[in-house]
């Protein structure tokens, strides 16, 4: 039997899925994983276990990680931030189960040490609502197809996955407080 290929991508989706735009980051894989993806580019339903996402970097020299965010724009707004800006080092409050996966990158860069990826960057999608049984909003469910179709086309086209700023999928803000 062959070995898989190597990943050189890792998509981690973050959130709930019953927690209304929380659940942009996972419903954003399986989008991803609907349309297919190239080989080498492993996709990852992150939930709510952020120590996972630390130990699933492991290989990958690329991760992208997407999440909702809330902090207080439009809802559908896009976030792409550059993963160093966002990690955090400091424990989690009230124990292993608030691992964040901001906290996740601070731990896996401490872990993977020369093995960390080298591009890390974090797409954050505002939410509006994020109550439990609630379903997306539209304006989140309308940027989560937005970013899919761009990651998709950049997965298969072989290039970096990074837009750039004022780009259709949204502002680059790295001021974005996400946490």
């Amino acid at each position: 039997m062959l070995a898989p290929p190597p990943t050189t991508t890792l998509v981690v989706g973050c959130g709930n899925l019953i927690r209304g735009d929380d659940a942009a980051g996972p419903v954003l894989v399986r989008r991803l994983a609907e349309r297919g993806v190239p080989a080498g580019v492993r996709l990852v339903d992150g939930g709510t276990a952020g120590m996972d996402v630390a130990f699933a970097m492991r290989g990958a020299t690329r991760v992208v990680v997407v999440d909702a965010s809330r902090v207080g724009v439009a809802a559908g707004t896009v976030h792409r931030v550059p993963g160093e800006a966002l990690q955090d080092l400091q424990p989690p409050r009230g124990g292993l189960h608030q691992f964040r996966w901001d906290q996740a990158l601070g731990f896996a860069r401490w872990l993977l040490k020369d093995d960390y990826p080298a591009e890390v960057e974090v797409w954050l999608v505002e939410g509006q609502a994020f109550e439990a049984g609630a379903p997306l909003t539209a304006a989140v469910d309308e940027a989560v197809d937005e970013v899919a179709a761009r990651l998709w086309q950049q997965l298969h086209d072989g290039g970096s996955v990074t837009v750039g700023a004022g780009s259709p999928a949204g502002p680059a803000d790295e001021g974005a407080d996400a946490r």
